[in-house]
């Protein structure tokens, strides 16, 4: 049952998926090497790279999230639910969980780059900037874990 429910997945969109969260990563990454380099004498340089960065961290997140609610509108579209089969259920409920998550570090990565826009970070204060970046490689790990498990073992 497991085997065949999983034939009914896209392997290609859930690596696609995962290559769009590696590389919003590395976005992540390169906008905190911007902030964490900071002097006071660079803020708004500092800030104003940061920014671009997470304007690409963001892209890839909608993108992730196109791609994932296109895989659901199919599934739901198959007549697939949760009562399904354990499979589905499990599938259902981790990867809207993930979305969730997705939504949400979105969100928060938005809410930095408005305070990169306004070059809101300085030397001494971007620990909101750092946690915020956390919490997205957070859930990057979370999919990378995910993406194996349900796509991918048979």
């Amino acid at each position: 049952m497991f085997n065949e429910s999983q034939l009914l997945l896209s392997q290609t969109s859930g690596f696609v998926n995962t290559l769009i969260l590696i590389t919003s990563s590395y976005f992540v990454v390169k906008a905190v090497h911007a902030i964490s380099e900071m002097t006071y004498k660079s803020i708004k340089e500092s800030n104003h790279k940061a920014s671009k960065w997470l304007l690409y961290a963001i892209i890839c997140g909608i993108a992730f999230l196109v791609i994932k609610f296109s895989e659901f509108y199919y599934i739901f579209g198959e007549g697939i639910t949760l009562s399904t089969n354990k499979f589905f259920m499990f599938y259902l409920m981790l990867t809207m969980f993930h979305f969730m998550h997705v939504v949400l570090g979105s969100v928060i990565l938005f809410n930095i780059y408005k305070k990169t826009k306004i070059a809101g970070y300085t030397p001494d204060d971007y620990r909101g900037f750092e946690t915020g970046a956390s919490y997205w490689h957070m859930v990057d790990l979370l999919w990378i874990v995910l993406f194996p498990l349900v796509y991918i073992i048979r």
